[in-house]
């Protein structure tokens, strides 16, 4: 105790505080000491921990903070000089381990309040997250409710069930108290209660169409709360106390409005809404969310969907009836028409077996009677009634080929037969005939027009002799030619109005007939092809017919797969009539080489008859 004054000269003091003094050391002693017991323990159970050896440090600080109030427990004693070392060493040490400290932590502290913004940063995020993921579990539920929605209403098509159905499912779906539909009416001033979903609808329940809440229901897009007093919401009646509920409503599109009448609901409506009012329960303290009011609205696009469709399922059943009557009536006509043809059919062939015996008797008897000895006055008579026995007998067959031409009765006869005795017959026919009139006639066949060939040899026969009986009939002096060849692919390409067929086993006989009659002029080739139509020019109309030959003609033709046209210049320039029909090739032609017989001459008798004859035809 020589070298320490540390306790000389002792200082007095009360026993009781220096024993309060003890205490309170040792008592600070062991909370420091099991401090750092507990960091280690908190170290060695934290799976991550950034700043270690900061724990450290703090943990020496707090152990040599206890050591000095440990050491401190000996000074309240008396006691040696190397206790007096030993404290000054710690309190050095602790000095400076809490300086170290210090300036640690201010290093520290920054990150420590970085790490704290990221964790108020991210717990910010999850909230939204969880908020987000609640707004998507609502919209889920929002969805699954329209989709059983939607499948209850397009169930069916029928627009009232449609309506009703939608109440019915809104009011199990939302918990509603009420649901109702004001519709337009047929004047489009006022609304009428239209469907309700519990109440039973009054009589005379209207609103004005320009009421205020009505326009604003209208001129919003969405589902709007509106007050329970207004008269959109007066649905039920009003009975007791009661806690007013919240009233919501929302318009529904009426989209291509047509004859959809309840009570006196428009026929038709370009752009009109109709407005669904939807109630809470009373008695309560429920309001409407926001999801429930993003629900009605997709119900009221999907309700005036299903309505759009059902009115067009109602147009196309109207039309479908519609159509059903027409054709009804259509197989009716069509019907009476088959019986019409074929009662002009009936009457055409008994007229054609009645009418040409005496007919052909006539001019039989017509004929002998002019080779007999007559004065001029009884010859003019009888040149009359045979010229008008074969006008006749011409027209009688001519309106029985057309009659079976336009019903689809006329069949072609297909079978081979000499091709080049079809146009000698013809030219025996009218050579007679242009004698009379002193016309020069020229026939020429191609030398690659075959012999025979495979088709209707009488049709065929009475189309050329047809046309040039018209080219005789017409024409008083010059000249007529009939040309026959095989008409060659590239003159068919130029034709217009045709598309012929090219195949191997046929071929495309081409027959031009030139006369230097009277001609055609423009305005009359339109109607040269149409039954009972005559030239009407000043040259033409001193030559009489029944004005069918030329349409027989063309429809012969289009049996054949050809076309026909005629050519002219203008009136007085004579005329060329043409036209292309489809044969078929012989395999066989030898055989009719050895067929052709010559035709025998007619007596001088037989040509004056028949000049006789083809003249008045």
């Amino acid at each position: 105790m020589e070298g320490c004054d540390c306790f000389e000269p002792q200082w007095p003091a009360e026993e009781l505080l220096i024993k309060y003094q003890y205490i309170s050391d040792f008592f600070i002693a062991l909370a420091y000491f099991s401090i750092p017991l507990e960091l280690i323990y908190f170290v060695k159970k934290s799976s991550f921990f950034p700043y270690r050896w900061v724990l450290v440090q703090f943990g020496a600080f707090i152990i040599l903070c206890g050591a000095t109030h440990l050491i401190n427990l000996w000074t309240f004693t008396v006691h040696s000089k190397t206790v007096a070392i030993v404290m000054t060493v710690a309190k050095i040490s602790t000095a400076a381990v809490s300086c170290a400290t210090a300036l640690m932590l201010v290093h520290i502290i920054p990150d420590l309040l970085s790490v704290k913004t990221r964790e108020l940063f991210l717990k910010s995020k999850a909230e939204e997250l969880d908020r987000e993921m609640g707004l998507i579990r609502t919209q889920e539920e929002t969805g699954r409710h329209v989709r059983m929605l939607t499948h209850e209403i397009r169930s069916t098509l029928d627009r009232h069930t449609i309506l009703k159905t939608t109440l019915v499912e809104l009011g199990r779906t939302l918990g509603l108290e009420e649901c109702a539909l004001w519709m337009p009416s047929r004047s489009g001033s006022s609304l009428q209660l239209s469907h309700t979903l519990r109440h039973q609808i009054t009589v005379g329940s209207t609103v004005p169409i320009n009421h205020s809440i009505v326009n604003q229901v209208f001129s919003s897009s969405h589902a709007i709360i509106i007050p329970h007093a207004c008269p959109l919401a007066r649905i039920r009646p009003l009975a007791g106390r009661y806690v007013p509920p919240e009233v919501a409503a929302v318009r529904v599109p009426l989209l291509h409005l047509s004859n959809f009448q309840i009570n006196d609901w428009p026929e038709l409506s370009a752009k009109s809404y109709a407005v669904m009012v939807l109630m809470l329960p009373s008695d309560s303290a429920r309001k409407w969310h926001i999801h429930e009011l993003e629900l009605v609205e997709v119900v009221a696009d999907q309700v005036a969907v299903a309505l759009s469709h059902a009115a067009i399922l109602e147009e196309s059943m109207r039309a479908r009836d519609l159509l059903m009557e027409q054709n009804i009536a259509l197989d009716l006509a069509r019907r009476e028409a088959e019986m019409a043809i074929r009662a002009r059919n009936d009457f055409l062939a008994v007229m054609n077996h009645e009418m040409r015996t005496p007919m052909h008797a006539i001019i039989a008897l017509s004929s002998l009677l002019l080779e007999t000895e007559l004065t001029p006055e009884q010859r003019l008579m009888v040149e009359t009634i045979l010229k008008s026995s074969n006008l006749l007998a011409t027209l009688i067959n001519d309106v029985l080929d057309l009659s079976k031409l336009e019903d689809g009765s006329l069949e072609l006869e297909i079978g081979p037969f000499n091709l080049h005795a079809v146009f000698r017959e013809v030219m025996n026919l009218i050579k007679p005939i242009a004698a009379v009139k002193k016309l020069s006639v020229s026939v020429m066949l191609a030398p690659d027009l075959p012999l025979c060939a495979i088709g209707d040899e009488k049709r065929l026969m009475q189309t050329i002799l047809n046309i040039a009986g018209n080219a005789v009939k017409f024409t008083k002096e010059g000249r007529i030619s009939l040309t026959a060849s095989v008409a060659k692919p590239e003159y068919l390409r130029d034709i217009p109005d045709f598309c012929p067929v090219p195949s191997d086993r046929h071929f495309y006989l081409k027959v031009q007939v030139k006369d230097t009659g009277c001609g055609i002029s423009p305005q009359d080739k339109a109607h040269l092809f149409t039954k009972f139509a005559q030239a009407q020019s000043g040259k033409n109309q001193g030559y009489s017919g029944s004005g069918l030959g030329l349409a027989i003609c063309k429809r012969f033709v289009s049996l054949m797969e050809g076309h026909i046209w005629l050519e002219s210049e203008g009136a007085g320039k004579g005329c060329t009539a043409t036209f292309i029909v489809k044969l078929g090739t012989c395999e066989n032609p030898i055989g009719f080489q050895q067929q052709v017989v010559p035709k025998a001459r007619p007596s001088h008798k037989d040509e004056k008859g028949l000049a006789r004859y083809q003249k008045s035809v």
